[in-house]
């Protein structure tokens, strides 16, 4: 390890490399898999003592590995190169060796083929050892020599390489010696089990910074400038706004602000984020920017005071009485993302939206969700939305694919049950037919608090939405009995949003810019909404059985007894043809 000055030699190391000497210390580990954020910058102390941010390679050879004879790296483009010219001059005299002994000329074209650079490693490793010198080895991309995927589909040098590679791990010739073998991979996932789940294997993972390490490196970054040159955010506010990137993401935030002169406000900070967080999760994440707050949602006055009632809760900080997650059922079109997404809106954090992870290629859909889990805790506070849940997620007796859709399942399961993200990672599972949402996600420690959404049952609650609906929609009528139009029909805020489309259709078709309740009252009489009741019915039965509060029931549901409604949700799957 590297020599420190101070009294505790692992002090000034972050804490995933404290972690790694001591694994390193205990002796019985020789190989680590480091992954996570591994191509982010990391702290490094210079021989002046200064502070400084250098890539992982740097990290590795000056700091971490900075008291080691030789320092090697390896990686399938760029081949066999060593840390330091010494350590190369060395390396290229044991080749001489081995090419007089094996016939090669390795010693003037090192390999880059996996295959070959191994043995040529292995080799230069245990002379090393035999001699009492210290080493490190640094294999980056791993994943490109040990790939995650079935024994029977590897090729012959994936073999090879893996076997060497679990050897290593096992060789007690390389425990008892002071060498130590780094494989780097973005994805854990995205490495072959027999060596990430190995006994003789650390796993080490490099998270993304947190606010205090942020903090640090913007302190560095503008130190020499004065933060009000290119900042109207303070030191404290920019590092808790910028959770959820690197300290690269930061970087090239702070630089374009020096170079082009464009101020850091709020608005421009949040924009970046979005930016830079939507790229590196390539597509598995969407922002949900929350335009309202549950002010602007009409009606479930009972639903939108429990989330009111959490949100206090949270800006107080008492995250530990947060519920882990809320199940939202109900209807199609009773509004269920609407309101997620102006819960986010009034508690002020960002809410994401999971997009298809999933992939084709296997090891890939789990790799793809390691990446937004990373993300998701680096991120906190933060909502998540799936929406249709019980398609999306699937559940664990899933087949047909290898068994990556129970192992997805699983793991997603796992991370939200995770009590130590309580409060800081919000769930909202949506979802029409909770009756079809496993066990494992709805019960308590996962999805806790179970809302069920109805349409509007009263003249009052239909007027509501009618407003509601005229400013989504931007058409301004005045239509007092409008509740009286509807004859009583339980209209969805869909159906309405798509007569007041249809009613300004009418006016433009007509030459007219303004709206009147003719308008609407023509498309009412003529509207027909999609019909199937025993669906909406059903949707509205399994809400009802769902639902973890009786307050939030509309009276006529809550006064069903049980029995009946389970009698009567079986009825309708029969007639609806459902198992």
């Amino acid at each position: 390890m590297a020599k420190k000055k101070s009294d505790n030699p692992l002090a000034a190391l972050p804490p995933w490399a404290q972690k790694l000497a001591q694994r390193y210390y205990t002796r019985t580990v020789s190989t680590f898999v480091v992954y996570g954020a591994v191509r982010d910058l990391q702290p490094v102390t210079r021989d002046d003592g200064t502070r400084d941010f250098a890539n992982l390679r740097t990290f590795f050879s000056d700091e971490l590995f900075g008291g080691r004879d030789h320092v090697v790296f390896y990686d399938r483009s760029s081949g066999i190169r060593a840390a330091h010219p010494d350590t190369q001059k060395d390396l290229s005299r044991v080749l001489s060796g081995y090419d007089a002994l094996y016939g090669t000329d390795f010693s003037k074209v090192m390999p880059r083929d996996p295959g070959r650079a191994l043995q040529v490693l292995e080799n230069y490793l245990r002379m090393k050892v035999s001699e009492g010198k210290s080493l490190a080895l640094v294999i980056d991309f791993a994943e490109t020599i040990a790939p995650a995927g079935d024994m029977s589909h590897l090729q012959a040098e994936d073999r090879f390489v893996m076997a060497t590679l679990v050897k290593w791990a096992a060789d007690p010739q390389f425990l008892n010696g002071d060498v130590s073998v780094v494989l780097i991979s973005e994805n854990l996932a995205d490495i072959t089990p027999r060596i990430s789940r190995n006994p003789y294997v650390a796993n080490i993972e490099l998270t993304l910074p947190t606010e205090d390490e942020r903090l640090e490196f913007v302190k560095w970054k503008l130190d020499g400038h004065k933060l009000q040159s290119v900042s109207d955010v303070p030191f404290a506010a920019l590092a808790k706004m910028t959770a959820g990137l690197s300290r690269i993401n930061l970087d090239r935030l702070l630089t374009e602000a020096l170079e082009s002169k464009q101020r850091i406000t709020a608005e421009v900070l949040k924009d970046k984020k979005k930016e830079i967080i939507q790229a590196e999760c390539h597509g598995l994440l969407e922002f949900i920017e929350p335009e309202h707050t549950l002010d602007v949602v009409a009606g479930h006055a009972r639903a939108k005071k429990m989330l009111r009632d959490a949100s206090a809760v949270l800006k107080k900080g008492r995250i530990e009485v947060m519920p882990m997650g809320y199940l939202v059922s109900g209807p199609v079109g009773t509004g269920k993302t609407f309101m997620v997404t102006c819960f986010a809106g009034e508690i002020g954090v960002p809410c994401v939206k999971f997009l298809n992870f999933r992939s084709q290629w296997q090891g890939v859909t789990e790799a793809n969700l390691e990446k937004i889990f990373n993300l998701l805790k680096a991120l906190w506070p933060v909502a998540v939305m799936i929406d249709e849940a019980d398609a999306f997620l699937g559940d664990r007796d899933a087949g047909g694919d290898s068994g990556t859709s129970s192992r997805i399942f699983a793991a997603i399961a796992s991370f939200m049950g995770n009590t130590a993200y309580r409060g800081k990672i919000v769930w909202f599972l949506l979802t029409c037919r909770p009756d079809l949402l496993p066990i494992d996600l709805k019960r308590q420690g996962r999805a806790e608090e179970h809302l069920a959404l109805f349409y509007p049952q009263t003249d009052a609650e239909r007027a509501e939405l009618f407003a509601a609906m005229q400013k989504k929609t931007k058409v301004k009528v005045e239509v007092p009995d409008f509740s009286k139009l509807t004859g009583g029909h339980p209209y969805s805020g869909a159906d309405i949003e798509a007569m007041l489309v249809r009613s300004k259709f009418r006016a433009v078709n007509d030459g007219r810019e303004e709206v009147t309740p003719a308008d609407v009252e023509a498309v009412l009489k003529d509207f027909v909404p999609p019909s199937y009741p025993l669906e909406v019915e059903l949707q509205n039965l399994v809400a009802v059985q769902e639902c973890t509060s009786r307050e939030l029931l509309p009276e006529a549901f809550q006064k069903l007894e049980r029995d009946y409604v389970t009698r009567r949700v079986r009825e309708l799957k029969v007639m609806l043809e459902e198992r």
